[in-house]
């Protein structure tokens, strides 16, 4: 919209052509602008829409100062056709229509008349003064539509801005929404019953009241640029809507892991049954070789063999009860702590073999050890030999008795070794300790 020079002295001829060309262009340019802003979509939903809060409080403003612009473009109308008029009365204007026209181009000469209904909610210059009519020179009108005019159309531009923003990426986002729900509800995530259930319901709810609130208070989700001038100079506010689809996000993701859970929830329930049955198995071997221990080995400390965990299979039996039923959100952590606790009794049941069966390896050691010495010494043409016979017979009836006193064994073996070691000429074998200085044997 235009802008008036400031007045001066008496105009001639040609300042007064000047000024009505102006304000001729001005005038235009004023009525294009009113009428573009009439028929402003935003401002004709406005009109239409159920407005609540801070919205409903500025169109208040803005609709009264919409009236007022045009009371003022009439008024300013008005006022150029009188200047019109005076100044086409005759070819040369005389002196008194100079003087005349000076006055009603730049002096107070326009008068704003209007009912205090029309124009109650809109700001005035004079500050809410109460006046039915107020005097302005043509400069001060023009500046008094632009200021209402930018205020107005700053409105009903950030009103149309947000509502044509947000509610419909609520709506995409509520379809998705409902998408999400048909899913959940497939593979047992309802409320009440998984944590993503209830975070589906608080989006619901939060969307909802997001679209309703956007739809009658759109200034409320309106954040105006700092510092900017032009009408509409802002963007709307999606921070909830942000949020919310972050956790849709999140609930999507949840519900893939059950998905995924559901899909190979057949093939981890096999594999945990031969995890435990492989540990079940290892344990009862284990239980085996201390009874074959405890007979064949003398004097050696036998770990005790605990049976299988009990609450292990029982929670295989949920698990199972679990996916008969479809209810893959139970299912899913259960298989998870499963899993780790079946590795960890088939390592305790291996472990627990190991100890068990160490006495015997000790006994198989000791034996191989005899009969590698016995072919070192027969390749060396000492096999005849009575000493070492005397002496491999010796350890050799100790490692294959039963019980098998392992200290007494050992020693056996040492001696035959030290003897074998002094027919060679090869480094001499440590002196074995007599059984009775030990305090016992470690296995």
């Amino acid at each position: 919209m235009g802008v008036t020079d400031p007045a001066g002295p008496v105009m001639d001829r040609d300042e007064v052509d000047r000024a009505l060309a102006r304000l001729g262009q001005e005038h235009e340019a004023i009525e294009t602008s009113l009428l573009a802003l009439q028929d402003h979509a935003g401002r004709r939903l406005l009109e239409g829409a159920e407005l609540t809060g801070i919205t409903k409080e500025r169109w208040t403003t803005a609709e009264a100062s919409i009236t007022l612009l045009w009371a003022y473009f009439d008024a300013y109308t008005d006022a150029l056709r009188s200047a019109r008029e005076i100044r086409s009365r005759r070819r040369w204007s005389s002196r008194e229509d100079l003087v005349e026209l000076t006055e009603l181009l730049r002096g107070e000469s326009v008068t704003v008349a209007g009912s205090a209904t029309a124009t109650a909610n809109a700001p005035t210059l004079h500050g809410g003064s109460g006046k039915l009519s107020e005097q302005f020179t043509l400069v001060t009108l023009v500046d008094r539509m632009n200021e209402l005019y930018a205020t107005s159309l700053d409105m009903v531009v950030a009103a149309d801005a947000v509502w044509s923003a947000l509610p419909a990426r609520i709506d995409l986002l509520a379809a998705e929404l409902q998408r999400t729900r048909r899913l959940a509800h497939s593979v047992g995530v309802r409320p009440g019953e998984h944590p993503a259930g209830d975070d589906l319901e608080r989006i619901t709810r939060t969307l909802t009241n997001l679209r309703s609130e956007v739809v009658s208070d759109p200034l409320a989700y309106w954040v105006p640029t700092q510092g900017s001038s032009a009408p509409g100079g802002g963007r709307p506010d999606t921070t909830v809507y942000d949020r919310e689809a972050r956790a849709l996000e999140d609930v999507r993701r949840e519900i893939d892991a059950v998905l995924t859970v559901r899909q190979d929830a057949e093939q981890r329930l096999v594999k945990l049954r031969d995890v435990l049955s492989r540990a079940d198995r290892t344990l009862a071997e284990a239980r085996t070789a201390r009874g074959e221990v405890l007979a064949k080995i003398a004097a050696t400390e036998v770990p005790v063999v605990s049976g299988p965990p009990t609450v292990l299979q029982e929670q295989l039996a949920t698990a199972a009860e679990y996916r008969r039923h479809a209810q893959w959100h139970r299912l899913s952590p259960l298989l998870e702590s499963l899993e780790q606790k079946a590795e960890d009794e088939l390592l305790r049941a291996r472990e627990s073999l190991t100890a068990v069966t160490a006495p015997l390896a000790v006994r198989a050691e000791l034996r191989g050890r005899l009969d590698a010495y016995k072919a070192k010494v027969a390749r060396h043409g000492l096999a005849e030999d009575p000493f070492l016979i005397e002496r491999y017979d010796a350890a050799r009836r100790m490692l294959w008795s039963a019980p098998c006193d392992l200290r007494v064994a050992e020693q056996a073996v040492l001696r035959y070794q030290q003897a074998a070691a002094e027919l060679l000429g090869g480094p001499r074998v440590p002196a074995p300790r007599e059984p009775e200085d030990r305090g016992g044997r470690g296995t």
